[in-house]
Protein backbone atom coordinates (compact mmCIF):
# COMPACT_ATOMS: atom_id res chain seq x y z
CA UNK A 1 0.00 0.00 0.00
CA UNK A 2 1.18 3.10 -0.79
CA UNK A 3 0.59 6.95 0.06
CA UNK A 4 2.37 10.24 -0.55
CA UNK A 5 1.27 13.96 0.83
CA UNK A 6 2.32 16.78 1.63
CA UNK A 7 1.30 16.96 5.30
CA UNK A 8 2.43 14.23 8.03
CA UNK A 9 -0.76 14.02 9.31
CA UNK A 10 -2.53 10.61 7.69
CA UNK A 11 -6.05 11.12 6.63
CA UNK A 12 -6.62 7.70 5.32
CA UNK A 13 -5.13 4.52 7.20
CA UNK A 14 -6.05 0.60 6.21
CA UNK A 15 -8.19 -1.07 9.00
CA UNK A 16 -9.55 -3.91 7.72
CA UNK A 17 -11.54 -5.79 4.77
CA UNK A 18 -14.91 -6.72 4.64
CA UNK A 19 -16.55 -8.44 2.44
CA UNK A 20 -15.84 -10.54 -0.97
CA UNK A 21 -16.73 -11.25 -4.30
CA UNK A 22 -20.21 -13.49 -4.50
CA UNK A 23 -22.88 -13.30 -6.49
CA UNK A 24 -25.55 -14.40 -4.42
CA UNK A 25 -25.75 -14.23 -0.39
CA UNK A 26 -22.67 -12.80 1.85
CA UNK A 27 -20.44 -10.83 -0.02
CA UNK A 28 -21.26 -8.15 -3.02
CA UNK A 29 -21.07 -8.21 -7.09
CA UNK A 30 -19.98 -5.37 -8.99
CA UNK A 31 -20.41 -2.91 -5.54
CA UNK A 32 -21.16 0.37 -6.43
CA UNK A 33 -21.99 2.57 -3.58
CA UNK A 34 -22.92 2.77 -0.06
CA UNK A 35 -23.87 4.23 3.13
CA UNK A 36 -24.26 3.61 6.65
CA UNK A 37 -27.11 4.43 9.69
CA UNK A 38 -26.85 6.12 12.70
CA UNK A 39 -27.03 2.43 14.33
CA UNK A 40 -23.67 1.53 12.22
CA UNK A 41 -25.59 -0.26 10.11
CA UNK A 42 -23.99 -0.64 6.44
CA UNK A 43 -25.88 -1.02 3.18
CA UNK A 44 -23.80 -1.88 0.08
CA UNK A 45 -25.33 -1.42 -3.14
CA UNK A 46 -24.63 -4.35 -5.87
CA UNK A 47 -25.35 -3.06 -9.03
CA UNK A 48 -23.89 -6.27 -11.02
CA UNK A 49 -24.15 -6.65 -14.63
CA UNK A 50 -26.60 -6.40 -17.36
CA UNK A 51 -26.70 -10.55 -18.55
CA UNK A 52 -26.56 -11.56 -14.54
CA UNK A 53 -29.50 -12.95 -13.08
CA UNK A 54 -31.56 -10.70 -11.83
CA UNK A 55 -30.52 -11.91 -7.65
CA UNK A 56 -27.50 -10.74 -8.09
CA UNK A 57 -28.46 -6.71 -7.87
CA UNK A 58 -28.80 -5.95 -4.49
CA UNK A 59 -28.07 -3.98 -1.14
CA UNK A 60 -26.31 -6.23 1.37
CA UNK A 61 -26.82 -5.15 5.14
CA UNK A 62 -23.91 -5.83 7.49
CA UNK A 63 -21.58 -3.93 9.56
CA UNK A 64 -17.90 -3.01 10.00
CA UNK A 65 -17.28 -6.05 12.26
CA UNK A 66 -18.57 -7.88 9.29
CA UNK A 67 -21.45 -9.06 10.81
CA UNK A 68 -24.09 -10.16 7.84
CA UNK A 69 -28.12 -8.92 8.25
CA UNK A 70 -29.35 -10.21 4.55
CA UNK A 71 -30.21 -8.45 1.67
CA UNK A 72 -32.92 -6.53 -0.18
CA UNK A 73 -33.91 -5.67 -3.88
CA UNK A 74 -33.42 -7.63 -6.98
CA UNK A 75 -33.14 -7.17 -10.46
CA UNK A 76 -36.55 -5.76 -12.30
CA UNK A 77 -39.12 -3.21 -12.98
CA UNK A 78 -41.44 -4.38 -9.71
CA UNK A 79 -41.48 -2.25 -6.62
CA UNK A 80 -38.41 -2.63 -4.56
CA UNK A 81 -36.68 -4.21 -7.76
CA UNK A 82 -34.17 -2.29 -9.50
CA UNK A 83 -32.59 -2.38 -13.41
CA UNK A 84 -29.43 -0.42 -13.12
CA UNK A 85 -28.81 1.14 -9.14
CA UNK A 86 -26.27 3.89 -9.10
CA UNK A 87 -26.29 5.30 -5.38
CA UNK A 88 -27.18 4.96 -1.91
CA UNK A 89 -28.85 7.25 0.86
CA UNK A 90 -30.44 7.39 4.28
CA UNK A 91 -32.47 10.17 5.42
CA UNK A 92 -31.94 11.49 8.91
CA UNK A 93 -35.03 8.74 9.45
CA UNK A 94 -32.78 6.00 8.40
CA UNK A 95 -34.75 5.79 5.13
CA UNK A 96 -32.75 4.05 2.86
CA UNK A 97 -33.09 5.95 -0.92
CA UNK A 98 -31.63 4.51 -4.10
CA UNK A 99 -31.19 6.01 -7.19
CA UNK A 100 -32.33 3.70 -10.79
CA UNK A 101 -30.38 5.43 -13.78
CA UNK A 102 -31.73 2.93 -16.15
CA UNK A 103 -35.99 3.31 -14.65
CA UNK A 104 -34.82 7.15 -13.91
CA UNK A 105 -36.66 6.68 -10.59
CA UNK A 106 -35.86 6.50 -6.37
CA UNK A 107 -36.78 3.68 -4.33
CA UNK A 108 -37.58 4.16 -0.65
CA UNK A 109 -36.72 1.47 1.85
CA UNK A 110 -36.91 1.28 5.86
CA UNK A 111 -33.80 0.73 7.92
CA UNK A 112 -34.98 -3.38 7.79
CA UNK A 113 -35.03 -3.17 3.73
CA UNK A 114 -38.47 -3.55 3.59
CA UNK A 115 -40.28 -1.29 0.39
CA UNK A 116 -42.07 1.85 0.90
CA UNK A 117 -42.45 3.64 -2.20
CA UNK A 118 -40.62 4.85 -5.63
CA UNK A 119 -40.66 8.13 -7.19
CA UNK A 120 -39.34 10.06 -9.92
CA UNK A 121 -40.18 9.97 -13.98
CA UNK A 122 -38.06 9.76 -17.05
CA UNK A 123 -37.43 13.42 -19.05
CA UNK A 124 -36.05 16.54 -19.54
CA UNK A 125 -38.05 18.60 -17.40
CA UNK A 126 -37.84 20.04 -14.13
CA UNK A 127 -38.17 17.01 -11.34
CA UNK A 128 -37.80 14.66 -14.40
CA UNK A 129 -34.54 12.49 -14.27
CA UNK A 130 -32.43 10.91 -16.74
CA UNK A 131 -29.81 8.63 -15.87
CA UNK A 132 -29.77 9.98 -11.72
CA UNK A 133 -26.76 8.71 -9.55
CA UNK A 134 -25.15 10.08 -6.77
CA UNK A 135 -27.70 11.07 -4.20
CA UNK A 136 -27.31 12.64 -0.85
CA UNK A 137 -29.40 14.76 2.08
CA UNK A 138 -28.91 18.17 3.47
CA UNK A 139 -29.41 19.64 6.64
CA UNK A 140 -33.23 20.59 5.67
CA UNK A 141 -33.95 16.65 4.66
CA UNK A 142 -34.06 17.61 0.96
CA UNK A 143 -32.27 15.28 -1.36
CA UNK A 144 -29.82 16.08 -4.00
CA UNK A 145 -29.63 13.95 -7.01
CA UNK A 146 -26.90 13.93 -9.72
CA UNK A 147 -29.09 13.76 -12.84
CA UNK A 148 -26.41 12.66 -14.56
CA UNK A 149 -27.64 12.81 -18.49
CA UNK A 150 -29.28 15.89 -18.06
CA UNK A 151 -25.94 17.24 -16.97
CA UNK A 152 -27.35 18.76 -13.88
CA UNK A 153 -27.89 19.03 -9.99
CA UNK A 154 -31.94 18.69 -8.64
CA UNK A 155 -32.95 19.30 -5.47
CA UNK A 156 -36.59 16.97 -3.76
CA UNK A 157 -38.18 16.97 -0.53
CA UNK A 158 -37.93 13.57 0.80
CA UNK A 159 -41.33 12.52 -0.89
CA UNK A 160 -40.06 13.59 -4.25
CA UNK A 161 -41.51 17.20 -4.63
CA UNK A 162 -39.43 19.28 -6.79
CA UNK A 163 -37.68 22.30 -5.62
CA UNK A 164 -34.71 23.24 -7.50
CA UNK A 165 -31.47 22.59 -9.84
CA UNK A 166 -28.96 23.95 -10.92
CA UNK A 167 -26.46 23.19 -13.76
CA UNK A 168 -26.05 23.40 -17.49
CA UNK A 169 -24.25 20.98 -19.98
CA UNK A 170 -20.46 22.20 -20.64
CA UNK A 171 -16.91 22.31 -19.54
CA UNK A 172 -16.73 26.27 -18.14
CA UNK A 173 -17.00 27.42 -14.77
CA UNK A 174 -20.54 26.20 -13.05
CA UNK A 175 -21.11 23.69 -16.05
CA UNK A 176 -21.36 19.88 -15.53
CA UNK A 177 -20.78 17.15 -17.84
CA UNK A 178 -22.35 13.63 -16.24
CA UNK A 179 -22.07 14.49 -12.59
CA UNK A 180 -21.84 11.47 -10.42
CA UNK A 181 -21.19 11.91 -6.89
CA UNK A 182 -21.89 14.89 -4.71
CA UNK A 183 -22.17 15.63 -1.22
CA UNK A 184 -23.08 18.29 1.31
CA UNK A 185 -20.76 19.99 3.90
CA UNK A 186 -22.00 21.71 6.75
CA UNK A 187 -22.76 25.27 5.60
CA UNK A 188 -24.58 23.32 2.79
CA UNK A 189 -22.18 23.86 -0.03
CA UNK A 190 -22.87 21.33 -2.53
CA UNK A 191 -19.23 19.29 -3.48
CA UNK A 192 -20.45 17.66 -7.27
CA UNK A 193 -17.99 15.35 -8.81
CA UNK A 194 -18.20 16.36 -12.58
CA UNK A 195 -17.16 13.22 -13.83
CA UNK A 196 -16.82 13.79 -17.67
CA UNK A 197 -14.95 17.03 -16.91
CA UNK A 198 -12.29 15.29 -14.86
CA UNK A 199 -12.87 17.68 -11.70
CA UNK A 200 -14.55 18.52 -8.53
CA UNK A 201 -16.90 21.79 -8.43
CA UNK A 202 -18.07 23.28 -4.79
CA UNK A 203 -21.84 25.68 -5.57
CA UNK A 204 -23.76 27.43 -2.18
CA UNK A 205 -26.62 26.10 -1.19
CA UNK A 206 -28.53 27.78 -3.89
CA UNK A 207 -26.60 26.69 -6.67
CA UNK A 208 -23.97 29.25 -7.32
CA UNK A 209 -20.31 28.31 -8.36
CA UNK A 210 -18.28 28.69 -5.75
CA UNK A 211 -14.61 26.80 -6.76
CA UNK A 212 -13.28 24.10 -9.27
CA UNK A 213 -10.53 22.10 -8.39
CA UNK A 214 -8.58 19.29 -10.42
CA UNK A 215 -8.16 19.03 -14.10
CA UNK A 216 -7.83 15.78 -16.07
CA UNK A 217 -4.45 13.62 -15.91
CA UNK A 218 -2.55 11.24 -13.50
CA UNK A 219 -0.51 13.47 -11.49
CA UNK A 220 -1.81 14.53 -7.89
CA UNK A 221 -4.65 16.87 -7.77
CA UNK A 222 -5.21 15.95 -11.28
CA UNK A 223 -8.54 12.96 -11.63
CA UNK A 224 -9.39 10.56 -14.43
CA UNK A 225 -13.36 10.40 -14.14
CA UNK A 226 -13.72 10.85 -10.82
CA UNK A 227 -16.88 9.30 -9.59
CA UNK A 228 -17.48 10.68 -6.11
CA UNK A 229 -16.58 13.09 -3.22
CA UNK A 230 -16.92 13.46 0.42
CA UNK A 231 -16.15 16.20 2.97
CA UNK A 232 -15.16 15.78 6.28
CA UNK A 233 -16.07 18.60 8.80
CA UNK A 234 -12.76 20.37 8.80
CA UNK A 235 -13.47 20.71 5.13
CA UNK A 236 -11.12 18.32 3.82
CA UNK A 237 -12.42 16.44 0.27
CA UNK A 238 -11.72 12.82 -0.11
CA UNK A 239 -12.37 12.07 -3.96
CA UNK A 240 -13.32 8.51 -5.35
CA UNK A 241 -10.59 9.03 -8.65
CA UNK A 242 -12.08 5.89 -10.74
CA UNK A 243 -10.07 6.12 -13.76
CA UNK A 244 -6.96 6.04 -12.21
CA UNK A 245 -7.94 3.80 -9.50
CA UNK A 246 -7.29 5.52 -6.26
CA UNK A 247 -8.67 7.88 -3.48
CA UNK A 248 -7.20 11.37 -2.95
CA UNK A 249 -7.80 13.70 -0.53
CA UNK A 250 -7.35 17.03 -1.25
CA UNK A 251 -7.52 20.09 1.48
CA UNK A 252 -9.94 22.80 1.68
CA UNK A 253 -8.71 24.88 -1.04
CA UNK A 254 -8.24 22.04 -3.07
CA UNK A 255 -4.58 21.87 -2.33
CA UNK A 256 -3.37 17.94 -2.93
CA UNK A 257 -2.92 16.33 0.56
CA UNK A 258 -2.46 12.23 0.14
CA UNK A 259 -2.96 9.57 -2.19
CA UNK A 260 -4.08 5.99 -1.46
CA UNK A 261 -3.66 3.01 -3.37
CA UNK A 262 -3.14 -0.80 -2.60
CA UNK A 263 -3.79 -3.95 -1.77
CA UNK A 264 -6.04 -5.50 1.02
CA UNK A 265 -5.99 -8.81 3.00
CA UNK A 266 -8.86 -11.40 2.96
CA UNK A 267 -12.12 -10.74 4.76
CA UNK A 268 -13.24 -13.19 7.56
CA UNK A 269 -16.29 -13.72 4.70
CA UNK A 270 -13.60 -14.58 2.28
CA UNK A 271 -11.59 -16.80 4.89
CA UNK A 272 -14.66 -18.30 5.93
CA UNK A 273 -15.34 -19.08 2.26
CA UNK A 274 -12.08 -20.06 1.38
CA UNK A 275 -11.90 -22.69 4.22
CA UNK A 276 -15.10 -24.66 3.54
CA UNK A 277 -14.20 -25.07 -0.02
Amino acid sequence: MATKGIEQRQFLRYVRTVGMTTMRGRGFYYPIDTTMSSSGRLYVLSRSFERAPSDTIRVTMLNEDGDYFGVFGSGGIGNGQFRWPCGIALNDQNRIFVTDEYLNRVSVFNESGEFIKHWGTEGKNEGMLNGPCGIVFDQDNNVLIADSQNHRIQKFTSDGQFISSFGVNGNGDGCLNLPWGLDVNQQGEVFVADWGNDRIQRFTPDGEFLAVYGSSGRQNGEFMKPAGVIVNQEGYMYVADWGNERVQVLGPGGEFVQTIRGEATNSEWAEDFLGVN
